[in-house]
């Protein structure tokens, strides 16, 4: 399996978020009958997990380039007919056939395409959302060259990434600017191609239904830990890990001379070495991030503050809850829980966002941020 991420950059003008401006021909586009093409496409190529490109869901016009070419094939054809020219006739009928077989060729390229999405990892808002998709197509060992070529995948309104040549697995990486925190729809992938001699643009839309969350921007701050039974007691002394024999942490290396009992002999099976078993439990009273005790500006910013104090207080493994209003999540350690905490940060108070080119009929709404 290969990956290829061969991203080229878009000369269009940008907003300030990284997204592409759309064109002027777009812009004078009426917005209704935008609604109706989208609405089209939804019910012509439904969202799948997995999508192959077929007949179904492939379209095929000229390029600029092929508009010139076919302006060239009718000159030519007039001239001939009208001087009775058989060798400028006949060069017409030649240039008509390659434009017949660069269709033929550019419908090839795209058609058996299979497109899976891949779990994409953890992104904060502001920054570029990587969304990896495989891409499965045919290929032929002994002729490399008749394989899809020169993919274009891209989200509507943002920066394109160019897949220059297929192997029988590869990943592409499709980059989504200017994220904002909550839930993100980025919606239909458009891909596309001008192969093999850019006569023809080939395009498709993928929806893969991928949703992601995106967790709120962290900003350095002071940690700023409560307690609802004693506020007297440091807040350094609650919620800190000490060797204990109650709750399992983790494993660590074997240090020789320990005791055999906390060997973990399933590892050592499996060829992993010489593990033990780490035990822990909380020491002191249990500690909170509370929204009403972090100070900030605005809500973004108390946000912002509470998604770094979860991070940090998540590396130094120290135990914590969350509390957002009516929103509790109970006090643990680990990388689950401070995935956890970044959900209910990220989905609080905010609908799912979306790319402004996709309008779902329903979104699921995500069930993180209910008690826990």
């Amino acid at each position: 399996m290969a990956k290829s991420t061969t991203a080229k950059k878009h000369s269009s003008p940008t907003y300030a978020n990284g997204a592409i401006k759309p064109s002027r021909l777009r812009r004078l586009i009426p917005a209704s009958l935008t609604q109706r093409w989208s609405r089209w496409i939804s019910k012509r190529l439904p969202a799948q997990k997995q999508i192959t490109l077929s007949h179904k869901g492939i379209f095929i016009l000229p390029s600029g380039f092929g508009l010139v070419w076919i302006g060239l094939i009718v000159l030519l054809y007039l001239f001939g007919t009208n001087y009775q020219n058989n060798l400028v006739i006949g060069l017409s009928l030649l240039l008509a056939s390659v434009f017949h077989t660069c269709i033929i060729y550019s419908y090839k390229n795209l058609a058996g395409l299979t497109f899976n999405p891949v779990t994409p990892p953890q992104c904060y808002a502001g920054d570029s959302m990587p969304f990896p998709i495989m891409l499965t197509g045919h290929t032929r060992q002994k002729n490399p060259d008749t394989t899809h070529q020169q993919i274009c995948l891209q989200f509507s309104y943002q920066r394109h990434v160019r897949v220059k040549q297929m192997h029988e697995q590869t990943i592409a990486i499709v980059p989504f600017e200017g994220a904002k925190r909550g839930q993100l729809t980025p919606g239909r992938i458009k891909v596309s191609s001008y192969f093999p001699l850019g006569l023809c643009c080939a395009w498709s839309y993928v929806d893969l239904d991928i949703h992601h969350v995106i967790f709120a921007k962290p900003e350095m701050c002071d940690i700023e830990l409560a307690s609802h039974i004693s506020d007297n007691d440091s807040q350094y002394e609650h919620g800190k890990l000490r060797p204990g024999v109650d709750d399992y942490k983790g494993l660590r290396t074997y240090i020789p001379g320990e005791s055999l009992k906390q060997v973990a002999w399933k590892q050592w099976a499996q060829d992993k070495g010489m593990l033990s078993k780490e035990f822990a439990e909380p020491e002191g009273l249990p500690v909170w991030l509370t929204l009403a005790n972090t100070s900030g500006n605005n809500i973004e910013h108390k946000l912002s503050k509470l998604a770094w104090q979860v991070d940090k207080l998540s590396q130094t493994q120290q135990i914590f809850g969350l509390i957002l209003d009516e929103h509790i999540i109970n006090q643990q350690t680990g990388e689950a829980h401070r995935v956890a905490c970044q959900i209910m940060i990220a989905t609080y108070r905010l609908p799912a966002n979306m790319n402004p080119d996709f309008i779902p009929s329903d979104v699921t709404s995500s069930t993180v941020g209910k008690s826990l």
